[in-house]
Parts: structure tokens; C-alpha cells; sequence
């Protein structure tokens, strides 16, 4: 929802802490464009409260009553119309991935109060810019995801194939026909045939050639 200048910011806090949520709110409502119109304390409330507030951002907790139901809330809010702003009290990776795949336009440290005013200002502008420091955490989550589902990839590569398979599908990457393995490796054709067909099983793939480029791409060889 864009938001037009010169009017006023309204915006919903769902927040646990009641002295927290208070002090928020005097300090929004101390802005000149913003007015805290709705404030709810618990997941329920939240979303008793939404849908009628005709709120333009909503600033949402990760931590509700010690557990993270804000994210499952952000998923559940973000189709009211409204722009989601994550708060959290501790830097988690996981959870800033989490608060953007849920719908948060942005994801904030609450103990940088000061902050917040901009946040909200961008978000209600449509033009939310991630906090940079939530940016660098979801890059470094991501890489971090890619780089342990690789390492499971190739660990769970290695334990389905035998040294011999991991071999054969090397002189196949290597350019080699079945038959030139079978008179390379002294095998008959019929056996190259069975291991093929038995990696292809245990591996997928659409041919002997992509299996064995899979094997190269999970540094097998």
C-alpha cells in the first residue's frame, strides 16, 4: 500500500513487553507523521485486531510469549494490506530469512529505537530498503544454507557410490563409450552395462553423461 505524503502513518505495534510497547509507542506517536492506532500483545489479538485497523505498517515482534510467533504471525498478516516490519531484540540469522520468506519488508534491532522512524517511513513509501545489517545476516545465512546443502549433497554422493562406480563414471566423463571402458577396465560389456544401470538407480539422472558430470560437479574426481 503506498502511502501519500502529508498524511499520517498509521501503524500497529504486537508486542509482549508492555513497558516496551509502551515507550514505542509514545516515541511513534511523538513523530510528526505517524499515529499508533492499534496494539496487541498476543498472536490472537493481532489478528482480531488487523484486518479493521486499516494499519499501513505493522511492527511485529519476532519473541511473543518466548516463542518465535511472530514469524508465523507475519505469514498470517501478510495479506492485510499492511507492510510488515520484524522487530527483534537479538541478531539471528536464521530468523531474518525466516521474517522475509513469512513477508516482513524489513527486519530491526529493536534496541536501535531510532532507527525505526525511517524504517517505517520507507516501508509506508513502499520503498522499504532492508536494514543493512539484516541484509549482510540473510546473505550470510544463505551462503551458509548453500554451502551445508552442498556438503550434504556430495557427503550423501559418496556413500551411494563404490570406488569402482565412482571410477567408471570418471572414464565416462573422460569421454570413453562403454565399450572402451569394458576393454580398458577388462570387463565384458554386459557387466559396464549392469554398473551404469545400477549407478542410475542409486543416483538419478537422465543418462551415464549427466550422472557422470553430477559425480564431477560433487567432487568425486
Amino acid at each position: 500500500m503506498a502511502h501519500n505524503e502529508g498524511t499520517q502513518v498509521r501503524i500497529m505495534l504486537v508486542e509482549d513487553d508492555p513497558d516496551w510497547r509502551r515507550g514505542l509507542a509514545a516515541y511513534l506517536n511523538g513523530q510528526p507523521d505517524m499515529q499508533v492506532i492499534g496494539e496487541a500483545d498476543n498472536a490472537e489479538a493481532a489478528l482480531a485486531i488487523a484486518p479493521s485497523s486499516g494499519a499501513d505498517i505493522i511492527l511485529l515482534d519476532i519473541m511473543l510469549a518466548d516463542s518465535p510467533d511472530g514469524l508465523r504471525l507475519a505469514s498470517e498478516l501478510s495479506g492485510s494490506g499492511a507492510q510488515i516490519i520484524m522487530l527483534t531484540s537479538m541478531e539471528d540469522r536464521a530468523f531474518v530469512v525466516e521474517a522475509f520468506r513469512a513477508g516482513a519488508v524489513n527486519y530491526l534491532v529493536k534496541s536501535d529505537f531510532t532507527a525505526i522512524p525511517d524504517a517505517v517511513r520507507s516501508a509506508a513509501a513502499d520503498r522499504s530498503s532492508i536494514d543493512s545489517s539484516a541484509a549482510r545476516l540473510m546473505l550470510e545465512e544463505f551462503r551458509r544454507l548453500k554451502r551445508l546443502e552442498r556438503e550434504y549433497e556430495t557427503e550423501k554422493f559418496k556413500r551411494m557410490l563404490t570406488p569402482s562406480e565412482v571410477q567408471l563414471l570418471k572414464m565416462i566423463h573422460e569421454g570413453n563409450s562403454q565399450s572402451q571402458i569394458a576393454e580398458k577396465s577388462f570387463l565384458s560389456l554386459r557387466t559396464v552395462k549392469n554398473h551404469v544401470n545400477n549407478i542410475l538407480r542409486k543416483i538419478g539422472g537422465k543418462s551415464s553423461k549427466d550422472a557422470a558430470q553430477r559425480a564431477k560437479d560433487n567432487e568425486l574426481f
